[in-house]
C-alpha cells in the first residue's frame, strides 16, 4: 500500500466525480432511502439498512456530507493493488451535519469538522461487462447486464451477480488534526489566562529577587507600570502559542497511542503472511473493507439471523439502538489461523456511533472485536459471474443475498461463497 500523505496529488477526474456524487448524495441515502451511484453490493445495501433503522425507530435524520473549503477536491492519498483489484484512496476536507429528529421536534444535533476517506476499487484483469447484452431467462425481455443488477424490471426476477467496477467500496468520516471555533473560542482563552498567571508569577518573583536567573531577558522589569500593563497582552500571545503545541500533541498521542493499541503497523503483514498459503490474491485492504461493511450490516439489519453471510449468535440489544456507525480509520489484526477447511481472522476496531433508546441520544467511541471465517476449499474465480436464482422448492426468485429464507415457502436458500463470513461482534 502506497501513502502519500505529503504529496497533495489530486485524484484523476474521473475519480473527482465519483467522490464528489457520493458525497453529495450520502445523506439523501441515509436519510430518505434514496439510492446512491457508484457504490458497491455491499455498501448500497448497508446505506438501505441505515435509513431502515432510521425509520423503524420513528426518527428523521437531515444528513449532510459538506464540503468545508469552497473549492473541495480529493487528493490521492493511499493506493493499493493485489492480484484482482487496484484502489484508490481519497481524502477530502469534509464535515458531517446531522439533526435527528421525532415527530418534527429536533431531539439531537451535531456539526462534526472530519476529514473524509472514500476508497474507489477497479478491476485489475477481466470485462467490464456492464453494457453487454443479456436476455432475461424467464421471460425473454432484452436488456444489459447494468440494467438487471436489481433484477428483471419486467418479470422481478433476481440474480446474484459480481459488482461491476469501478465502485466505491469503502468510506469513513476521521477526526481532523484541525482546530474547530469552539476549541479556539474556549481553549485559546484559558490558555491565555494560565501564561498570563505564570508571567506575573515570573515578573513578582524577578521584582523581589532581581538576582534572580531571567528566563525572560526581554522583559524589562524595572519598568514596573509598563510590564504590569503589557504582561495581558503578551500572555495572550503566548496562550494562542500553548494552545497549539498542546493540540498538537494531543492528537500526536491519541494517534500513537491508537496505533499501538491497535498493531495496525504489523496488521497487513501479518495477515497477507498467513492467506500467503491459502488465497495469496487478496490483500489486507480488500479484507478491511469487506469486514468494514459486514459489520456494518449485521448491526443495521432487523434481523441478523436472515443475513446469508451471518453465522454467529444474537447480537446484544444494545446494538440494535445504533442509527449511525462510523469506523474511525483504526483497526488491526487480533488473531488469524487456519483449520479445518477455514481461515479465520478476528480484527479489534474503533468507531463512532450514534444510538438512541427511550428518546435518548448517545454519542460515544466504543471499540468493537469482530471474527470473520472463509472457506479454503472453494476455489477463487474472478471471472464475472452472474446466475439466476429460484428457490428449489417453490421456483420464487428472490434476493438471497439480503435473506437466506424464500420469503414464499420459508425454506432456506443455501448460497455458496468463496467469501468471508462474519461469525462474532462483541465489545472489545
Amino acid at each position: 500500500m502506497g501513502k502519500n500523505y505529503f504529496q497533495a496529488i489530486p485524484l484523476k477526474d474521473s475519480y473527482q466525480k465519483k467522490l464528489k456524487e457520493f458525497t453529495a448524495s450520502l445523506g439523501n441515502a441515509i436519510g430518505k432511502g434514496e439510492n446512491i451511484p457508484l457504490v458497491d453490493n455491499d455498501l448500497a445495501y448497508t446505506l438501505n439498512l441505515q435509513n431502515e433503522r432510521i425509520k423503524e425507530k420513528g426518527l428523521e435524520i437531515d444528513y449532510e456530507a459538506y464540503a468545508r473549503n469552497e473549492d473541495t477536491r480529493f487528493f490521492d492519498i493511499a493506493d493499493w493493488k493485489d492480484k484482482h483489484y487496484a484502489s484508490r484512496v481519497g481524502f477530502g476536507v469534509y464535515g458531517v451535519k446531522r439533526t435527528l429528529k421525532r415527530d418534527g421536534k429536533i431531539i439531537y444535533k451535531d456539526k462534526l469538522r472530519n476529514d473524509f476517506f472514500g476508497t474507489i476499487t477497479d478491476i485489475v484483469s477481466g470485462a467490464h461487462p456492464d453494457n453487454d447484452p443479456y436476455i432475461c431467462p424467464n421471460c425473454g425481455a432484452d436488456g444489459t447486464i447494468a440494467e438487471l443488477q436489481n433484477g428483471c424490471p419486467y418479470c422481478g426476477t433476481q440474480y446474484k451477480m459480481d459488482d461491476l467496477f469501478p465502485k466505491i467500496t469503502g468510506f469513513y468520516f476521521f477526526d481532523s488534526l484541525g482546530i474547530t471555533k469552539l476549541q479556539l473560542l474556549i481553549g485559546w482563552p484559558l490558555s491565555a489566562i494560565f501564561c498570563t498567571i505564570l508571567l506575573y508569577i515570573y515578573i513578582i518573583n524577578q521584582l523581589i529577587n532581581p538576582n534572580a536567573f531571567k528566563l525572560l531577558p526581554f522583559i524589562d522589569t524595572t519598568q514596573t507600570m509598563t510590564v504590569l500593563l503589557s504582561t495581558p497582552i503578551i500572555g495572550i500571545a503566548y496562550g494562542f502559542f500553548l494552545f497549539c503545541f498542546i493540540h498538537l500533541l494531543f492528537k500526536i498521542a491519541r494517534s500513537i497511542v491508537d496505533l499501538w493499541r491497535m498493531g495496525t503497523a504489523a496488521s497487513r503483514k501479518r495477515f497477507e503472511y498467513g492467506m500467503k498459503k491459502i488465497t495469496p490474491e487478496f490483500s489486507f485492504e480488500y479484507f478491511q473493507n469487506k469486514a468494514l461493511s459486514l459489520v456494518k450490516m449485521a448491526v443495521y439489519s432487523k434481523d441478523e439471523s436472515e443475513l446469508p453471510f451471518y453465522k454467529g449468535e444474537p447480537l446484544p440489544a444494545e446494538m440494535k439502538d445504533i442509527i449511525d456507525l462510523n469506523y474511525a480509520g483504526i483497526i488491526g489484526l487480533k488473531r488469524f489461523e487456519e483449520k479445518d477447511g477455514y481461515v479465520t481472522a478476528e480484527i479489534k476496531g474503533y468507531f463512532d456511533i450514534l444510538s438512541v433508546k427511550d428518546n435518548k441520544v448517545k454519542f460515544t467511541h466504543p471499540v468493537y472485536s469482530a471474527t470473520f471465517k472463509r472457506r479454503t476449499d472453494v476455489p477463487v474465480n474472478m471471472n464475472f459471474t452472474m446466475t439466476r436464482i429460484n428457490c428449489p422448492t417453490c421456483g420464487t426468485s428472490f434476493n438471497a443475498m439480503k435473506n437466506k429464507c424464500c420469503p414464499s415457502c420459508g425454506n432456506e436458500y443455501e448460497l455458496i461463497t468463496d467469501d468471508w463470513v462474519l461469525v462474532e461482534i462483541k465489545k472489545a
